[in-house]
């Protein structure tokens, strides 16, 4: 019976969480809203599901175990370049905007939510974190400009273990004290050499690890199968280690070990980036199921109008009213500011926080304790959904997004290339140019394209094009290893149904004995179709030219002239790029732009082409 209960918990768990990432990433909604009503339905709706009370003990050191894996992987994203390069933006937001929404958040669950003050000040400084278990998913659906999108990272990453310390602190002074001591006498005098003392060590705890892994590597003692399995078991040990000293400061030194490991540039780190990204999804999926499903349905009756009215002045007023003050006299624009103070979705920290110290302060005895789980909640579920639906419009509003228009960016710049890349954008498609050489890119800069001189294979390069995200890529270089190297390193970004190389040669689409499809990215045309023939027929007068289905008299006639194919786009929605190897054959449909390569006279005959061209020649 319990294996079968078992069996049941993780197909809920698992399968249910896996299925609403596929769902809100196809239909383009916000997961952690999807998962959180699974957590409801599973939990206090059906009752299908009693984490807590099914693992017992120790489920709140799995859940602590799991967040410091997400902190662990956010601080992996934390690059100091990117801090110095959004100017003092990001050193508002996690150091002088903490303290005062802590100020602030107390303040209003005193006076509107009618909490005593001692439970006051735990509610603010649970409410502080706005985590990166929401904020990096979200960021991750929205094209959001890279130095706004910088400040939420920041904020959520930096600020998620702070405030779980803060909290902590602040329970130990208010079981220690009279639930009747005044609030600033206490910050002052026990809060914060605590939290300076937790946040010292915490970061010794990671710093050290990251320098020995550096050490390791750089003397070729760490072996490439145990790189990745001893990484890992440093971020949850040091986390389990800090925890011991005081709860909370975990966090905080998974935190500070990726970031060290980042900032120390430990080669070897791909790897460990595409895995703990595919690991991130899944425990940050189980999390909140688990989290949401554990909630009674007795909670769900403890909501009252002044909690809901303190939901509302924390998202309404605390949060914006934080960010004013703490970014006056800031380089951020009044958008950026907007957007900032209304954008801070909580997430698993403050529900885990919530259901551990709200646990003990009412076992102490304090008055309101009670109502600590269900405000913090309230706040949960009321800024995922606000939030979580206003992101894309709100920033789309105020610019702080990119273009919505699938992006194309094309690695080489040679003559082909560049009059693809002209007619792709004279269609109003975002599409950028890349090549090493500066001066190739010229021509393209002198018709109005886009351009990008840069190493795609280099850190700088990777950075810049951060700026200008591509969704699809097309390497077109004349060397066919090059482009394989390129579309190997873009593949687990963009994915790798969505980056195309030139063609290298008939007898290398071998997949057993030619390159490896690990190794490059899917055959641009038909195989046929290498850089030499795509070349010497723009040296004949091809061109590239586009043409809108439906939109022109004898349109059949003009498909069935002899060209090639390139690429179908539908705006708005995706670019399909034409190859060999695509399991369904692209169909354009009314209103989609299709790109050919047409020769000079259109009335050419097909036995005027190349062999290879003639035999592999695409129809619409």
């Amino acid at each position: 019976m319990q294996a079968t209960n078992l069996a049941i918990g993780i197909l809920c768990v698992l399968g249910g969480g896996i299925a609403a990432q596929w769902v809100a990433w196809r239909f383009k909604l916000p997961a952690i809203v999807l998962l959180f009503a699974l957590g409801l339905a599973y939990g206090p709706g059906l009752g299908l599901l009693h984490p807590a009370a099914a693992i017992g003990p120790y489920f709140h050191p799995l859940v602590s175990m799991a967040v410091a894996f997400i902190v662990f992987e956010g601080g992996l994203a934390l690059d100091l370049r990117q801090w110095r390069e959004s100017g003092e933006g990001v050193l508002r937001l996690t150091a002088a905007a903490l303290p005062i929404n802590w100020v602030l958040g107390s303040m209003a669950a005193h006076y509107v939510g009618h909490l005593p003050w001692g439970t006051a000040w735990l509610f603010g400084a649970i409410v502080v974190v706005t985590g990166p278990t929401v904020v990096l998913p979200l960021l991750r659906h929205t094209k959001l400009r890279p130095r706004v999108a910088t400040f939420l990272r920041w904020e959520a990453i930096v600020n998620d273990p702070i405030a779980a310390i803060l909290a902590t602190l602040v329970l130990e002074c208010l079981l220690l004290r009279p639930s009747n001591t005044s609030g600033l006498s206490l910050a002052a005098m026990e809060i914060g050499p605590h939290l300076l003392f937790a946040t010292m060590f915490s970061i010794a705890c990671g710093v050290f690890p990251a320098m020995l892994i550096k050490f390791l590597s750089a003397r070729d003692l760490l072996p490439e199968i145990l790189r990745i399995p001893i990484i890992l078991a440093f971020a949850m040990g040091v986390a389990a280690f800090c925890n011991l000293i005081m709860q909370g400061a975990g966090l905080m030194a998974a935190t500070v070990f990726g970031m060290a490991l980042a900032n120390l540039h430990v080669t070897g780190m791909s790897e460990l980036q595409r895995i703990k990204e595919s690991l991130g999804v899944i425990v940050v999926s189980c999390l909140f199921v688990l989290l949401t499903a554990d909630l009674q349905r007795t909670l769900l009756t403890q909501l009252s109008l002044p909690i809901m009215a303190l939901t509302f002045t924390v998202m309404f007023v605390v949060r914006p009213l934080g960010i004013f003050l703490s970014t006056i006299g800031a380089s951020m624009s009044w958008q950026e500011r907007l957007f900032v103070g209304w954008i801070a979705p909580r997430g698993i920290v403050a529900a885990a926080v919530a259901g551990v110290v709200g646990l003990q302060l009412r076992d102490a005895g304090y008055p309101g304790a009670n109502l600590i789980t269900p405000a913090v909640f309230a706040l949960i579920a009321s800024t995922m959904i606000l939030h979580g639906f206003s992101l894309r419009p709100l920033a789309r509003g105020l610019r702080l997004t990119l273009s919505d228009e699938p992006a194309l960016a094309i690695m080489g710049a040679n003559a082909w290339s560049t009059n693809l890349a002209r007619v792709v954008h004279d269609q109003g498609i975002p599409v950028l140019l890349v090549d090493t050489y500066a001066p190739a890119l010229n021509k393209a800069a002198r018709l109005g394209v886009p351009i990008l001189s840069a190493e795609l294979l280099s850190d700088a390069g990777q950075e810049s094009l951060e700026e200008r995200p591509a969704d699809y890529l097309i390497a077109a270089t004349p060397d066919a290893i090059y482009n394989g190297l390129v579309c190997a390193r873009m593949a687990p970004d963009l994915g790798r149904q969505r980056v195309f190389q030139v063609s290298p040669g008939i007898a290398r689409l071998d997949l057993y004995h030619g390159l490896s499809r690990d190794s490059r990215g899917k055959v641009l045309g038909e195989p046929g179709w290498n850089f030499s023939l795509i070349d010497s027929l723009y040296a004949q007068g091809w061109r590239f030219a586009s043409h809108i289905m439906g939109a022109e008299a004898g349109e059949e006639t003009l498909l069935h002239a002899p060209a090639m194919l390139f690429m179908v786009i539908r705006k708005g929605t995706a670019i399909w790029i034409c190859s060999a190897e695509d399991v369904i054959p692209v169909e354009a449909a009314e209103g989609d732009i299709i790109i050919r390569f047409v020769p000079p006279d259109p009335a050419t005959k097909a036995a005027s082409l190349p062999s290879a061209t003639r035999d592999a020649m695409p129809v619409v």
